[in-house]
């Protein structure tokens, strides 16, 4: 194993990208998450019209590679004049993805509460919108919660895949210090790997610690 790989300045740039894979990523989490959760709440209460076309859209997203999601917003959009940077694309391709993934999460979590707690609620004279909020969403989260987890961390391995459209995250500047040399391959892809485990096994163990205290 080649340490000379480790210079100050091949730490640096490895660094610098992998920030900003975390910013893309956590970016990502957030809209994919509020995404997720409006049109996962929409479909299970079954709105006329607006949950059979939200469905089919989930099912598209879901039933499409991400990269061919990723180039469609770098590639295609800016051909009905949306031009977005490598970022911007990710951050875009990532969150409808990840959206449509996490909706049917949440859809799944709503769906598995017995329906007896919500007629008992609707006969104790809660409005159908309260007993959502107050029976259904509390129960359903502690449900959901590992899959979530699970989902964002898939989300974060997932932003390699934006290498393609040049995006300077953690696999792009790897790519670029082996370039200098191949014998930093090995140290230089088992530091990435490290720095991808980390972030990871940080995100599992949170999970399983929101899981204990929402018991």
């Amino acid at each position: 194993m080649d340490f000379n790989a480790f210079s100050p300045d091949n730490v640096r740039f490895i660094l610098e990208g992998f920030l900003l894979t975390l910013k893309v990523a956590f970016s990502s989490i957030i809209l994919s998450f509020v995404l997720g959760a409006i049109v996962g709440t929409i479909r299970y209460m079954k709105v006329p019209v607006l949950s059979p076309v939200l469905g089919i859209l989930v099912e598209i997203l879901r039933n499409l590679p991400l990269l061919l999601i990723i180039f469609f917003t770098r590639f295609a959009l800016p051909e009905y004049g949306i031009h977005l940077g490598p970022v911007y694309a990710s951050i875009i391709a990532l969150t409808l993805f990840e959206g449509a993934m996490i909706s049917e999460i949440v859809r799944s979590g709503l769906i598995s509460i017995d329906k007896g707690q919500i007629e008992a609620a609707r006969s104790s004279g809660l409005s159908y919108l309260r007993t959502l909020w107050h029976i259904v969403l509390p129960q359903g989260l502690r449900r959901m919660v590992p899959p979530l987890v699970s989902q964002f961390i898939s989300l974060l391995k997932d932003t390699s895949l934006a290498v393609v459209i040049a995006l300077p995250e953690l696999m792009n500047h790897s790519k670029i210090v082996i370039g200098q040399n191949s014998n930093y391959a090995l140290p230089i892809l088992l530091f990435a790997a490290i720095l991808y485990f980390t972030v990871n096994y940080a995100l599992s163990l949170l999970a399983k610690r929101l899981e204990t205290r929402m018991v």
